[in-house]
């Protein structure tokens, strides 16, 4: 119930033409239509916002005082404050959501904290799309800066710090996608001047969502002309995602223009299609048609490589993620882009056929839909079905929801959108029109999601334009229901119609609909089958959809008999849509479906009601044969049958509900008698449950009559069974009912169904009642008999005690009745109402019943209880009898208390054990229950009602304690478990049926939801049907009721009783123990503080010499997520839960261990190092302090009290000390656990996990615990060895980092700075390459300062570079924090031992048990020795070098993989090394590297190229000269013998590339063209090596760089191509080859050398090079190589004898397709494909090159002009007539596509072309030289004729009837003709079948005959 507007009824004044209310005004209001829909007085708003104030005093204490984990219980309560409804202050909710925003911002938090206040900014804010928004632009302002600084951590995590399952970068990026709007707009060149520095071809992925995040939807021109350039430069599905979703959400706000909320100078400028110029809008559309995912041509594959290309980017970008449901804002993105905006298309002027001048109704974006709609139309047959159908449903489904929803925003007075800009009914049928055939095709898909996407789009547009669409509905409904035969389309058809049940009842919607419902009702009839489930549940959803609108009455001629002349009050009614009054456009015929004048339709309606009562009866029938076919019911649960028979029999109890509510008197008699002959001449065993549904069916709709039928009979029926001993075998467990009990059953069911919600009618029978109910007790023993006999009296009390809604009729009460309603009662049908016309009749207990519920609490459980407690005495000896009588009288006595959970409201609480912690928790900031008024019977605690009710209650509690002490006392094993499950069940129902549970609240709230959505056109309706308020006031009374349920204090009974119920949790008997531990884990959901009075009981119980399965029921509740989060957040059971855990290593138990391991293994989730930080937080907050101070100044009463803060603040000094105490002591203790000799090593792997997770960045770890870390970093274990040296990684960079931090926020915001940084001023960019840039330097020139990464410079510099000194000779530059110098020394001891790396390499190269292939390099073995290195210096180097040189030369390839992670992770460390010592390591590795290249071999090559990557990746070349030296030294070899040799130098060289990055740009020029000149090697892999080196330094190459942010922004606007994708540095050097390419095509080899031809092995480089591209993110530099390259590749394409050239050439061809190119290329594409076409000697060229070419043109649809269209049109033609038949049929497939998607004007020129060419050529004899030529020209017309049927394949247009008899002329001419019109007629009969008994109508007799000839050829006969 978030949205807030679900009605906001405008108060009165606003109408009166008066100034319209302020928006509190409307709050109230709306607020006002809640409270009167319920039947108690509620608080005033004033009353309410005190509540709020004490909220809100109450969160400021906790915020000043730090104490973070109280405030997110408050935040709990304010969201309770805010379900209830109230309105709050804008000032106030302005300033509590700049609270939580600085919350968010506080560095150091724990993730999961942080989250709440993530969340509860956005309900605060509650940017909900479709409601109103709570706070305005000018209420409310934010600053970006901070969050921006707190987000670049998450952003770019430090390696060594990183942990990949942490999501907070998600939750920054959600609070800035929150706050966008309240960003100052002021501020978007700041902000654009910030990001775009960061921005470059790395980071691209991560930037692109913070720039959508961030840019506020203001002054969208200062950014769009970026994004669009941006977006075109790179390939990538994640850019798509967001700039379409950016479009889209523009395109909707800025849809008023200058009068929307920006104002003139906020608001973005109408351009041509709505916000965008043209060539955006094609841009858009293209992108759209792409993310379609339609397969086009021969490729089945995806469409485009965007997927592909971002799988590409590192993994940290990759941690970014949104669902972003791309069809939605596509649609939005049209649907606001619609207006008049250009001329409007002629559509009739030259026979039928439309012109290519203008617009569809004058619309362009429209224009495109339909072309965009048609292009992709054939995809949603279901005989197309595929990955795409879901897609395409889904894209049709949102369109139509946004058009619904603008169309009725435009028709509200309060609309923005000037008149000019809003759509025109004229859009409005087009729209409908283009949109209707995908839907009705798609609606008989294949998967269940499909077809509700279609069903939601068909009811959008029913409810639109129902005068299209209905006809076409109801044609389809007869014909799917009258085939019962194929279920798919009957249920599919039941389906539609229950969506469109609103317009078919409700004439004002749609006139002619109501006839039908009748006739369709009955056809749903036989749907009701229980051999066919999915089946019946659709046809009692149609019969429910309809019924819930209509009353069932008789209202025919000779029922009523009023005078029809015209005299009935019809014309009031009259509200004639003026539009619908005019003839249909042109076109749209009214299929079969006379529309008539409302007269006729209204008395044709009459008349068919008269078969309402044939209807009604043969329902009941039908559903009773139903339920006697029912299986047994049975299983434990005493179902029927299984989930399916369950779920049919709950939808029939829905749909004979909702139509017994709406039967007339009349009708309702009827079926009473029908079903009362029925029940008392029949009891089935198997249709007990359900018959007893259909009486409470009956029962709700008239209590009165119903129990005034049933009950004497069913009384007498009951006492002559029980007098005969029905129910007399005595039992306590589920069972197979007897079969001699059947008819108490029955009876007993029919009684049930009686009650539950008559009210007062209770009373009239109710000594009768009190007397069978305490029979029933006495006498019914079996286990079956006596839970009936509990669940009749949880029914009575229902009845009379609780307060439900009356009535839920779909008129008011008084109209029902009333002659005038009754007189025109189906105009009547359908009725809505706004919110305040509902009248909600509610059931409130009177006094009497009262005093009867009293009586059944005297007269039934009281004396239960003393039999109960009776029994009691004796537990030693009871019997089969006595344990029945326990189980039985306890059952009776939980069954009343069970069906009185709003009886008693419970006052204030006695607590006796509050569980507080008086140090360091104060008691006023416990947080207290929301008190409101709710739905209670009895409140008053004076009143001797409620103290006599009170005191029954505590002797159940009481009673129910002592049984649960007495049997666990006394076990008697096994017997007992009914007993005691029975009194966990008691427990249950004290505890917790108390107001509303939690679930019952929500699935009230979600059918509310459902019901609500599913009558609405658009989300802000106000009307709805009456059903739905009553829902609406049921969910908000139940909300009420739920503050009372939530946050319970516990007095000392509730204690006993959890004692209890952890007493049962450890029982030995699972079932007890499953049992008891679900409803302990529920009471802890809703009592304060009972998860801490539980937990040391469960330490306890995990102790030595404890039981198992006492062991095995703690460690399953400890499991429990809310029981786990909350101890491992305590300061006091932290420590003992992960100490009791580690303690269990006594039970040898498997069961009890795999237990341990899983609890242990989850707990690790809650250990992060800020958790103790969040804990005992000590920084200063100026941020949020300033804003609480902002706050308070919004109340008038001094906010805070005082004396709480005082007490807090004193608190949290003392909560501090304790925290660091605590944890200090946890780490020892795990530490001491961890370190006894006689732990087992499992036991040691969790306390090593547990103290990898208790490493915190602000403190120093006890010297010991890093020592252990060391050593266990060589444990035989893998899994302890992983986590010790992940540990010793994590406790290296925090002592570096507490080292180099001067504040605790550089400390937490990863700020620190190195003392050897130096921020180098890039004042001019190319200076700083020269000194910075360069691959290599002459010696002595280095400079001293290093530069390892240069993450800027490829749009815009940043200021300054980060930089470091290099390090002279001398001592160490670093001296480590004073805290971590113990430990570091502890750490070096271990180390130094003789063997520490011996060990640690033997290891290391123990072979992997992965069969793997290759071993890779270890990052975490790297990174391991790496910080070893880092902090331990040179210490080391000795031994390690020792260590490593025997391991490089060995034989054993995992032993020279540990050398290498050795060396790798040694040099990685030295980087601050000083000189002498750096320069000792480099010479050592440079001595030795030539020995290593002579050594890889290529099961080895692998992890030395890891080895050599990790180190030149982000390093200055100046720290590893020798290294690069080397490598560029290294023979460049293409020709040689040995390909590995080769292509070994060539892959380091391309790692070398790789990571010099921009440094590289000096050398690129020389080596590009070395590779160009030897692009003809001969080998594979070689040639790959190349093409991928020529692509990694065409891509560093592309730098478009400004000098500031503001010049690129400002070349975006100005300038064609900022991004400089266009530019082709390598052009010419690329044409030259071009040009050499056709002399060597003639010099190639005869073919088994054919692959070694000069040729063969360019064009494979050349191919191999655009295909790497075009899969990379940064494709479109590849368009300008392309037009260059294109004619060759297609040249290629047509080599047979070289099967890789044709394949990797036709691959590149289609690839070229699924990337979108630079505007200005396309047609020069398109033209080389047309002219190779055209000039092309050879027709294998012609066929491969048109498939590619159709590719293309539909890629690229929206973007081909005129000329160019024609132009391919000649190109087809001409191909229709070409000599070979692979090419001329393929013409006729593509031009069919042609005609169909954009050339719909040339259809009637073509065609006469074609028939004249038929007429024309008349064939000689088969022998003369001219057949075969007239044989070609008659095919291509025959071709062409085909073509242009099979353009329209799912409608008969005017001039396609008249080409079957031409067509039929030729059906037996000799092949390839007969062939090609033979299929022709199939598939024209196959996309015509669903509507082909409208279409025949199109066709004459003769018409029709030739069709079939077609189809057969000519007859034997004729």
């Amino acid at each position: 119930m978030d949205d807030d507007d679900v009605s906001v009824p405008d108060s009165p004044s606003s109408e009166s033409g008066t100034l319209s209310p302020g928006s509190l005004e409307k709050q109230r209001a709306s607020l006002q239509s809640y409270l009167n829909s319920l039947p108690y007085e509620c608080e005033n708003p004033d009353d309410m916002n005190a509540k709020l104030e004490h909220i809100v005093g109450r969160i400021c204490i906790c915020a000043e005082t730090k104490n973070w984990l109280v405030l997110t219980t408050w935040d709990g309560m304010l969201q309770c404050w805010l379900l209830m409804r109230y309105p709050m202050s804008k000032p106030i909710r302005a300033k509590l959501t700049r609270l939580y925003y600085e919350l968010c911002l506080v560095p150091g938090i724990e993730p999961r904290v942080m989250r709440s206040w993530a969340d509860m900014l956005s309900r605060l804010i509650s940017n909900k799309p479709d409601s109103r928004r709570k706070l305005e632009t000018t209420d409310l302002q934010l600053q970006w800066q901070p969050l921006w600084r707190v987000l670049q951590k998450e952003l770019w995590p430090k390696k060594r710090m990183h942990d990949s399952s942490r999501n907070v970068v998600n939750i920054l990026l959600f609070v800035a996608e929150q706050c966008r709007r309240y960003f100052p707009t002021a501020e978007i060149p700041e902000m654009l001047a910030t990001f775009l520095p960061k921005l470059t071809k790395d980071t691209v992925l991560t930037m692109v969502p913070v720039l959508t995040s961030f840019l506020p939807p203001s002054h969208s021109h200062l950014y769009m002309p970026m994004v669009f350039k941006l977006w075109e430069a790179f390939n990538s599905s994640v850019i798509d995602d967001r700039f379409i979703e950016l479009c889209g959400e523009l395109s909707e706000e800025h849809i008023a223009g200058h009068f929307s909320e920006y104002g003139p100078e906020g608001a973005a400028e109408w351009k041509t299609v709505g916000l965008w110029t043209d060539a955006e809008w094609t841009f858009l559309i293209g992108k759209a048609l792409g993310s379609m995912n339609v397969p086009v041509g021969a490729t089945r594959g995806a469409s485009t490589t965007a997927g592909h290309a971002d799988t590409m980017a590192d993994k940290q970008s990759l941690r970014i993620k949104k669902l972003i449901n791309r069809s939605s804002a596509l649609a939005k993105l049209i649907v606001y882009s619609l207006s008049l905006d250009g001329p409007v298309r002629d559509t009739d002027s030259n026979g039928g056929a439309p012109s290519s001048e203008g617009f569809v109704a004058g619309s362009r974006a429209l224009d495109s839909l339909d072309k965009l709609i048609t292009s992709v139309e054939s995809f949603f047959h279901p005989s197309n079905y595929g990955i795409w159908s879901l897609n395409l449903t889904h894209f049709v489904q949102r369109l139509m929801a946004e058009f619904s929803k603008r169309w009725k925003e435009e028709q509200q007075p309060s609309c923005k959108t000037p008149v000019t800009r809003r759509l025109t009914p004229d859009i409005r049928r087009n729209f409908i029109v283009i949109l209707r055939t995908p839907v009705l095709l798609s609606m008989f898909s294949k998967d269940p999601f499909t077809i509700s996407y279609s069903q939601a789009a068909i009811r959008s547009m029913a409810l639109i334009e129902p005068a299209l669409v209905m006809p076409e509905i109801l044609e389809r409904a007869y014909s799917g229901l009258e085939v019962v035969n194929e279920t798919h389309r009957t249920t599919s058809v039941m389906t539609m119609l229950s969506a469109v049940a609103l317009p078919l009842v409700s004439e004002k919607i749609y006139l002619g609909g109501q006839k039908h419902i009748v006739p369709l009702l009955e056809l749903c009839i036989p749907g009701i089958d229980l051999n066919d489930p999915v089946k019946t549940i659709c046809a009692t959803m149609f019969i429910t959809s309809v019924v819930q609108h209509i009353k069932i009455a008789d209202v025919s001629m000779n029922q009523v008999g009023v005078d029809l002349s015209g005299d009935a009050p019809v014309e009031d009614l009259m509200d004639v849509d003026p539009d619908s009054q005019q003839q249909l456009p042109l076109g749209v015929d009214a299929p079969g479906i006379p529309i008539l004048s409302r007269e006729e339709e209204r008395a044709l309606t009459r008349e068919s009601t008269a078969a309402w009562a044939d209807w009604v009866t043969s329902l009941f029938r039908r559903v009773l044969a139903l339920f006697e076919n029912l299986p047994e019911e049975g299983g434990k649960k005493g179902t029927t049958g299984g989930k399916m028979e369950e779920a049919v029999l709950k939808a029939l109890k829905g749909a004979l509900d909702t139509v017994c509510l709406h039967l007339s008197d009349s009708l309702f008699d009827l079926v009473l008698k029908l079903v009362f002959d029925y029940a008392s001449t029949n009891a089935k065993s198997n249709a007990v449950r359900a018959f007893g549904q259909l009486v409470s069916c009956l029962a709700r709709a008239r209590p009165e009559k119903t129990i005034d039928r049933f009950l004497p009979f069913c009384i007498a029926q009951i006492q002559e069974e029980l007098k005969h001993g029905a129910s007399g075998i005595r039992t306590t467990s589920t069972h197979e009912a007897v079969p001699s009990d059947t008819t108490l059953h029955w009876n007993m069911s029919i009684l049930r169904g009686c009650f539950g919600y008559g009210g007062d009618t209770i009373l009239k029978y109710k000594d009768q009642v009190l007397g069978l109910v305490a029979l029933l007790v006495e006498k019914t023993k079996s286990e079956r008999g006596y839970t009936g006999t509990g669940r009749l009296i949880n029914r009575i009390l229902h009845t009379a005690a609780t307060i439900y809604t009356l009535n839920s009729r779909y008129v008011n009460p008084d109209e029902w009745d009333s002659p005038e309603f009754n007189r025109n009662l189906t105009t009547q049908w359908g009725k809505m109402y706004d919110a305040d016309d509902v009248e909600v009749v509610w059931h409130v207990p009177n006094h009497d019943e009262v005093e009867f519920v009293l009586e059944i609490l005297d007269k039934i459980a009281a004396p239960a209880l003393d039999k109960v407690e009776a029994l009691l005495g004796t537990v030693g000896k009871w019997d089969s009898v006595a344990r029945n009588d326990f189980c039985r009288y306890l059952h009776a006595a939980r069954s009343v208390w069970g069906g009185l959970p709003t009886f008693l409201l419970q006052g204030a609480k006695d607590v006796v054990n509050p569980c507080m912690n008086e140090d360091i928790e104060v008691p006023e900031l416990l947080v207290m229950p929301l008190n409101v008024k709710a739905g209670f019977v009895l409140t008053d605690p004076s009143d001797p009602q409620y103290q006599r009710a009170l005191a029954h209650r505590a002797r159940f509690g009481q009673v129910v304690h002592r049984a649960a002490n007495v049997l666990n006392t006394e076990s008697e094993g096994e017997d007992h478990i009914d007993a005691v499950i029975g009194v966990s069940r008691a427990i249950d129902v004290y505890l917790l049926e108390y107001a509303i549970t939690r679930s019952s609240f929500e699935s009230l709230t979600k059918a509310y939801r459902q019901a609500r959505d599913s009558n609405r056109v658009w989300p802000k309706q106000k009307e709805n049907s009456r059903v739905v308020f009553l829902k609406r006031a049921q969910v908000y009374n139940a909300g009420r009721l739920y503050m009372h349920a939530l946050y319970r204090r516990r007095d000392a009974l509730d204690d006993q009783l959890l004692k209890d119920l952890i007493d049962m949790s450890l029982s030995p008997y699972t079932r007890v123990r499953r049992h008891a531990q679900a409803v302990l884990h529920n009471a802890c959901g809703y009592y304060v503080r009972s998860t801490r009075f539980t937990l040391p009981h469960l330490f306890r119980a995990l102790e030595k010499k404890n039981d198992p399965d006492h062991m095995k029921g703690a460690l399953y509740i400890l499991w429990n997520k809310g029981t786990a989060a909350y101890a491992l957040a305590d300061i006091n059971f932290h420590g003992q839960y992960l100490v009791a855990l580690l303690n269990c290593q006594h039970e040898e138990k498997p069961s009890v261990q795999k237990l341990v391991g899983n609890v242990a293994q989850d707990a690790l989730v809650y250990l992060n190092e800020e958790s103790c930080h969040t804990d005992a937080f000590s920084e200063d907050i100026p941020g949020v302090l300033r804003v609480l101070g902002e706050l308070k100044q919004e109340f008038v009463q001094p906010l805070v009290d005082q004396s709480i803060l005082e007490q807090a603040t004193l608190k949290a000094r003392v909560r501090a000390h304790l925290k660091h105490q605590r944890y200090t002591e946890t780490v020892n203790a795990v530490l001491e656990l961890a370190q006894r000799p006689a732990t087992h090593w499992r036991y040691v792997q969790f306390a090593i996990r547990f103290l990898y997770g208790l490493l915190r960045r602000d403190s120093a770890p006890p010297p010991a615990l890093a020592a252990f870390f060391i050593k266990q970093s060589i444990s035989p274990h893998t899994t302890i060895r992983v986590t010790a040296q992940k540990a010793v990684v994590k406790v290296c960079a925090h002592v570096k980092i507490r080292t180099f931090s001067k504040t605790s926020d550089q400390l937490w915001l990863d700020e620190w700075e190195n003392p050897l940084r130096v921020d180098i001023p890039v004042t001019d960019p190319s200076e700083f390459l020269r000194q910075h840039a360069q691959p290599g330097y002459a010696a002595g020139q280095e400079g001293d300062l290093r530069v390892d990464k240069v993450e800027t410079g490829f749009l815009v510099w940043t200021p300054t570079v980060k930089g470091y000194r290099a390090v002279p000779e001398g001592p160490s530059p670093f001296s480590w924090e004073e805290a971590s110098r113990p430990l570091l020394h502890a750490m070096s001891e271990v180390m130094s031992q003789d063997n520490f790396f011996t060990v640690l390499a033997l290891l290391w190269g123990q072979e992997s048990m992965k069969n793997n292939t290759s071993p890779e390099l270890r990052a975490e073995n790297v990174t391991f020795l790496k910080s070893i290195a880092k902090m331990f210096e040179h210490e080391t180097l000795q031994a390690l070098l020792g260590t490593i040189d025997p391991l490089l030369a060995d034989n054993d390839r995992y032993k020279q993989r540990s050398g290498a992670e050795l060396l790798a992770g040694l040099s990685r460390g030295s980087k601050h090394w000083p000189k002498q010592h750096a320069d000792h390591l480099w010479s050592w590795i440079a001595s030795r590297l030539d020995r290593i290249y002579a050594q890889m071999k290529p099961d080895t090559v692998s992890f030395w190229e890891n080895l050599l990557s990790e180190q030149l990746v982000d390093r200055d070349p100046r720290r590893t000269t020798p290294l690069v030296k080397w490598i560029l030294s290294l023979p460049q070899e293409f020709h040689g013998d040995s390909a590995f040799a080769m292509s070994k130098s060539l892959s380091i060289f391309n790692i070398l590339v790789d990571c010099l990055d921009l440094r590289f740009l000096p050398l690129a020029d020389r080596y590009i063209n070395l590779f160009l000149d030897n692009a003809n090697t001969g080998y594979a892999e070689i040639r790959s090596q190349i093409a991928q080196n020529i692509y990694a330094i065409i891509s560093i190459q592309w730098r478009p760089v400004y000098p500031t942010a503001r010049d690129f922004i400002s070349a975006c606007s100005v300038n064609h191509d900022p991004f400089r994708i266009r530019e082709a540095r390598y052009v010419a050097r690329v044409s030259q080859i071009v040009s050499q390419l056709p002399t060597w095509r003639e010099e190639r080899l005869p073919p088994p050398r054919v692959s070694q031809s000069q040729y063969d092995k360019v064009g494979l480089t050349i191919l191999q090079w655009v295909w790497d591209f075009a899969h990379g993110p940064q494709a479109p530099l590849i368009f300008p190589y392309v037009l260059v390259l294109l004619p060759e590749i297609i040249r290629m394409s047509e080599l047979n004898d070289s099967s890789e050239l044709q394949t990797y050439s036709s691959a590149v061809l289609y690839v070229l397709s699924a990337v979108t190119p630079p505007p200005e290329f396309i047609e020069v594409i398109a033209d080389n494909f047309v002219n190779a076409i055209k000039s092309s000697t050879s027709w294998r060229i012609r066929v491969n090159a048109l498939p590619t070419l159709i590719v293309f043109f539909y890629r690229n649809l929206l973007s081909m002009s005129s000329g160019l269209v024609s132009r391919l049109m000649n190109v087809l033609l001409e191909c229709l007539s070409d000599e070979n038949i692979e090419v001329r049929e393929m013409a006729s497939k593509m031009l069919s596509g042609v005609v169909r998607c954009s050339q719909r004007q040339s259809i009637i020129p073509l065609k006469d072309r074609f028939v004249n060419t038929l007429r024309r050529t008349r064939p000689p004899k088969r022998g003369d030289p001219a057949y075969q030529d007239s044989l070609r020209s008659l095919h291509s017309a025959i071709l062409g004729i085909c073509a242009l049927i099979e353009s329209f394949p799912y409608s008969v247009e005017p001039w396609m009837p008249p080409l079957t008899e031409v067509l039929a002329n030729h059906a037996t001419d000799p092949l390839p003709i007969s062939k090609t019109i033979r299929k022709c007629a199939s598939e024209f009969k196959k996309t015509h079948q669903d509507t082909w008994h409208k279409d025949q109508l199109a066709f004459n007799e003769d018409q029709l005959q030739s069709l079939s000839t077609m189809l057969v050829g000519t007859s034997y006969y004729a």
